[in-house]
């Protein structure tokens, strides 16, 4: 029997949001048998909006859209005051919660098209809590601990009693959310996998992981530390972009002048593509949002230059005919066409500059 072509193509979108599938049989089983399977991610909201969040995760919503995904977004805010986030104060995270989706609005993303959810909500019901401890018995202690990673947290960190909640909540609101896709970061793959086995062993809807791709910090690739499983994603992991570390991160408000200094001490060594985020940057943000990136340069250096894919401007790059200077110049140009915006969203519309005013004065901590 021939394959189905519209599953294929489905299938193709997918492959574009997920790095790591598990697994693609499950996944094109699902799309056979449903037109508009539902897929969920989940945000700790808290502090500034980087590239990862505010045009990284339009592009991959945009493509569960053309694949017939039904997305739900979590807005996570009991996980936040869980760890500690926004000083603890749940008003605040609440407050940073509706800040999220104003920049999910204002970077374009179909809100008609999308389910906003709240924790705060969820935990009003028995139910939640029911599958909460119903997780809890079906998990030790030990694999709650190794799970706290999911909370950008290692086995080296301390960590408070109420923490040890979070994995297990994470796992239920798949369940709560009665969701067939876990579309969320590499980084949460632990929570995905135990809700798998979970499920499995409940005879619960196991749902299929797509993990998308964790963008890289621009102090570029760095080694694991306190993680004890896959090194190459434990890798990826220490070496995300977090908003954590402002100078290592591009935020959807930095100006043209933030973005080109912050770019001017990024990682970028002649000839190397491996473990450079100004490669990644042209690969999963820049030539997902426009066809080509021009490279603006004097003549005595060959003049501008134009490229087509990121492949093409590897091989530049690694061939040594493009400069790391002019990588980085023609890399900023296009991040701040891409945020600007976004930037000028908040600047013009007064209750999101209310928004983002909260948001620069709120106290954060990791």
């Amino acid at each position: 029997m021939p394959p189905n072509s519209d599953v294929e193509t489905r299938m193709s979108l997918l492959k574009q949001v997920g790095e790591e599938i598990i697994t693609e049989d499950e996944l094109r089983a699902l799309l056979e048998a449903n037109q508009h399977p539902k897929a969920y991610d989940g945000f700790e909201p808290s502090g500034l909006a980087h590239i990862p969040f505010g045009v990284l995760r339009p592009i991959l919503i945009d493509d569960l859209h053309k694949a017939g995904v039904r997305m739900k977004l979590l807005i996570a805010d009991w996980f936040a005051w869980v760890n500690n986030k926004m000083g603890g104060d749940l008003e605040r995270i609440h407050t940073a919660g509706e800040y999220f989706v104003e920049v999910w609005r204002a970077a374009g993303v179909d809100m008609t098209k999308v389910e906003i959810a709240w924790t705060s909500e969820a935990v009003k019901s028995e139910d939640y809590w029911k599958k909460v401890v119903t997780v809890a018995q079906n998990t030790t202690l030990s694999r709650t601990q190794r799970a706290i990673t999911i909370m950008g947290r290692t086995g080296k960190d301390l960590v408070q009693t109420a923490q040890l909640f979070y994995p297990m909540m994470q796992v239920a609101d798949i369940f709560w959310l009665d969701v067939d896709i876990c579309q969320l970061g590499l980084d949460q793959r632990r929570a995905n996998v135990l809700a798998r086995e979970i499920a499995e062993k409940l005879e619960w809807k196991r749902p299929v992981a797509v993990h998308h791709h964790m963008l890289m910090g621009l102090q570029g690739k760095k080694e694991a530390e306190g993680f004890d499983e896959n090194a190459g994603v434990d890798s990826e992991i220490a070496s995300k972009m977090s908003k954590s570390k402002p100078e290592t991160s591009i935020f959807v408000h930095d100006s043209r002048e933030a973005i080109m200094r912050k770019l001017g001490s990024a990682y970028c060594p002649p000839k190397v593509a491996a473990g450079n985020p100004l490669i990644e940057y042209s690969r999963y943000i820049i030539f997902r949002k426009q066809r080509s990136l021009t490279v603006e340069r004097p003549e005595k250096y060959g003049g501008n230059v134009t490229f087509h894919s990121h492949e093409e401007l590897e091989r530049a790059f690694t061939s040594g005919s493009l400069h790391p200077a002019d990588l980085k110049r023609g890399v900023g140009d296009a991040l701040d066409s891409i945020v600007a915006p976004i930037r000028e969203h908040f600047e013009k519309s007064p209750p999101a500059a209310r928004l983002y005013e909260a948001m620069k004065t709120a106290e954060t901590t990791r």
